[in-house]
């Protein structure tokens, strides 16, 4: 039996951990925190339950009463459009939830604990080794107490805490500008009987087309809502309190409708979040989601790459486990890039504006609408589509049919 160590119980650390349990391997996950815990990324694609699936946790998401999630809307000034998730190009699930991340991710390492995985909470691990035959971690215990575990390979899994990049030097540049996000939670108290709960509702600023705002409601008759913008936008604030509520209050419809709402005490802010690494993989680790590399916010794909770096990862280590012949290059790292370049694309053309004037287009071709909401509901990894097999020349075509009708 070979034994796995896992940084983190986020949705990554969990999948993982089930799956490389579910083959026959010992694993323990180790996390720094206590769930719950609070989380961005409250808003799932339905790519995600595949993975859920396969990981055997279908039956405790279903049943956990999360919000149902069908699509996507998007508003910019009187213009809207939406995208249904089960009309897409791809085969597969087509709707997902809309999640409360503490209790969701709460859900996931429960369920991973009852097949049997070991996660020890509030263990923080302080340096690594990964000199020797074996990785070596020191991991202090809720106690202080630092004590050295070893195993035969280690999952980053680690979030934004990015564990393993931080103390291997694995950071790099991740191309971006840098950005700030405020977010935070309201009792909503939406009364527009036109508002659509089953989705995500996505507003572009009515001044600014690269800042935008979302509204994710949950099951609960509470939202999420969030703006992202380039940090020099939120200058004109002191207060993220005050700067979130009155950016909300700059758009006409997004004051409407949130004309009721009661914000909760606390606003969060990320600032510059996108990230990358030198290298996805090394000798004896690989890094998972976010430890990895992060995108941006504006199409929910974290958790949804998170999932799918999760699978693919724990397919090639039980792989190397049973002595089979594995390239972590050719069966991790570009598999798993291929999806990531393609979010990559679409999230270049949302901040330049290109993306808004195709989704936006009063004559959208519904074929080409199938195969843009096959991205958009996850599965960004399926090569059978255009857009994401030539994804970054298929965008440039479709943009430029748009603006010149």
């Amino acid at each position: 039996m070979c034994k796995v160590i896992i940084i983190g119980a986020g949705p990554s650390g969990s999948i993982a951990g089930a799956l490389l349990h579910n083959s026959g391997h010992q694993v323990t996950i180790l996390e720094r925190q206590q769930f719950p815990r609070f989380s961005i990324g409250e808003s799932l694609l339905p790519q995600c339950m595949e993975f859920i699936q396969q990981a055997g946790m279908m039956d405790a998401v279903v049943n956990a009463g999360f919000q149902f999630k069908n699509g996507a809307s998007f508003a910019y000034k009187d213009q809207h459009t939406e995208f249904n998730f089960e009309d897409k190009f791809t085969a597969g699930i087509g709707t997902t939830f809309q999640v409360q991340r503490g209790r969701f991710d709460e859900i996931l390492a429960n369920e991973v604990v009852r097949m049997g995985v070991d996660i020890r909470w509030q263990t923080e691990v302080t340096a690594v080794d990964f000199s020797g035959d074996k990785p070596k971690l020191d991991v202090r215990n809720p106690s202080g107490e630092v004590t050295t575990y070893e195993a035969d390979f280690v999952l980053d899994a680690s979030g934004f805490g990015r564990i393993l990049p931080r103390l291997l030097d694995l950071e790099s540049p991740s191309g971006f500008p840098v950005r700030k996000a405020l977010f935070g939670h309201i009792e909503d108290r939406i009364d527009d009987a036109q508002f659509d709960r089953n989705k995500i509702r996505i507003t572009v600023h009515p001044d600014h087309k690269d800042v935008w705002l979302w509204v994710i409601p949950f099951s609960n008759g509470r939202s999420s809502v969030g703006v992202v913008a380039q940090t020099d936008f939120f200058q004109t604030w002191d207060c993220n309190d005050i700067a979130l509520k009155d950016i909300i209050n700059q758009d006409d419809s997004l004051r409407t409708l949130l004309k009721n709402a009661v914000f909760d005490d606390k606003i969060n802010a990320i600032t510059g979040y996108a990230a990358n690494v030198k290298s996805l993989y090394g000798k004896g680790y690989a890094l998972l989601g976010n430890a990895g590399e992060f995108l941006d916010p504006v199409f929910s794909s974290g958790v949804t790459i998170a999932m799918k770096s999760a699978s693919l990862a724990a397919a090639v280590l039980d792989r190397q486990f049973k002595q089979e012949a594995v390239d972590w290059n050719t069966d991790y790292a570009i598999p798993l890039q291929r999806g990531v370049d393609t979010f990559r694309v679409f999230v270049d053309a949302w901040y330049d504006g290109r993306f808004q004037d195709v989704i936006f287009h009063q004559k959208q071709q519904p074929k080409i609408k199938t195969m843009i909401c096959s991205i958009l509901a996850g599965y960004a990894w399926d090569e059978a589509n255009p857009y994401v097999k030539n994804a970054r020349s298929r965008l440039d075509t479709l943009v430029e049919l748009c603006r010149a009708n």
